[in-house]
């Protein structure tokens, strides 16, 4: 089977792959290798098309118009550079512009200067005094619907002292591989469980898009609340399937976590990030904070894919594995216990109740 690259001359392309393939090899084997090489070229060359444009297209250039008529530009330039024409001045030209297009993104900067939707106006703060901790900026919002609530920031104050346990909360906005995942602390001295979600900060009228979050389009907020507001909306409000997986975790270990959020919510609070669908994201900075608390174990697809981060956390003992997996997914399943307990006081204790003894 042959296969010529589109974007080089078909004779050179056939030479330079015949001198690259090791002579002496059965014709099958020589045929096989020159067709993996030609696709692993055409494969790059889409690569490093399609970043450039889409880098221009999600740049900050204030005029949409103008985004998309350089992206468009650009996307022509490309396939005429790398597909069309085989001059090295070209070529020369296109790296060129490459390097200015890479140079120009790395500069954007993130901000926390823009027109926030009100979920995420307020950065939330701690200010740590030894055990002691005082967290401003929690949100405890009171849901009517997805879009019609009533805004309340709160200041809480606990100690570290006092945290014992952690809950790891999967949810679902569709079936499939990718969910979001958020953790809640709890203490033994009667405070609220402390609910931390790490999330995108969009803007007024935006919604969340996985190809413009590689690109600079999302803040970084860790959203501090309480999990009326945090679990509850997503239950009943936004449609979400939530499970709850409390963590098999030494009460020192989840304290030592608990700092390395504090420490990072600061850090967020003074100098804005930008969020990364695959870099900075709600698992990928779980598994990265666990592991500077103290974690063993090595990277895993499913970090990745966290729709199955429950899978994973079985197989790895994280979770309780006296049941089988099955009976821990259906006891984990809280949505339409979240949503009967949605005004309840006791809406901590009762989304727990199918994991207590």
């Amino acid at each position: 089977m042959r296969m010529t690259d589109p974007c080089t001359d078909a004779s050179t392309t056939d030479t330079s792959a015949r001198r690259r393939v090791p002579t002496g090899l059965p014709g099958w084997v020589r045929a096989v290798l020159r067709f993996v090489r030609t696709t692993l070229i055409i494969f790059a060359k889409f690569v490093l098309a399609a970043w450039l444009v889409l880098a221009v297209y999600y740049s900050n250039l204030p005029w949409p118009w103008a985004r998309f008529a350089l992206a468009a530009a650009l996307a022509a330039f490309a396939v005429w550079a790398l597909c069309i024409s085989n001059r090295r001045a070209t070529r020369t030209v296109f790296a060129v512009v490459y390097v200015l297009v890479v140079f120009w993104w790395i500069m954007i900067p993130p901000s926390h200067h823009r027109p926030w939707r009100p979920e995420v106006a307020v950065l939330p703060r701690a200010i740590i005094d030894g055990d002691r901790v005082r967290m401003e900026g929690v949100r405890n919002f009171e849901f009517r619907d997805r879009d019609d609530f009533t805004e309340r920031y709160e200041t809480r104050e606990f100690s570290l002292d006092h945290v014992t346990s952690l809950d790891l909360f999967v949810s679902y906005w569709a079936k499939g591989p990718v969910a979001h995942t958020f953790v809640s602390f709890n203490f033994d001295d009667g405070t609220p469980p402390l609910c931390i979600s790490i999330e995108t900060r969009p803007e007024v009228g935006e919604g969340f898009d996985p190809i413009a979050s590689l690109f600079k389009q999302f803040e970084l907020i860790y959203v501090v609340g309480d999990e009326h507001d945090l679990v509850g909306s997503r239950a009943s409000h936004r449609d979400e399937e939530v499970f709850i997986y409390p963590l098999r975790t030494e009460p020192e270990g989840v304290r030592r976590l608990l700092r390395v959020y504090l420490e990072r919510i600061n850090e967020i609070y003074d100098r804005a990030e930008f969020y990364h669908l695959l870099k900075n994201n709600c698992t990928i900075n779980i598994v990265r904070y666990a592991n500077t608390a103290g974690r063993g174990g090595r990277f895993d697809f499913r970090h990745v894919f966290n729709g199955w981060i429950d899978r994973y956390l079985f197989a790895a003992g994280w979770v309780d594995t006296s049941i089988p997996f099955e009976e821990l997914r259906r006891r984990a399943w809280i949505t339409e216990i979240a949503k009967a307990a949605a005004h309840a006081p006791d809406f901590s204790s009762r989304i727990r109740a199918s994991h207590t003894p």
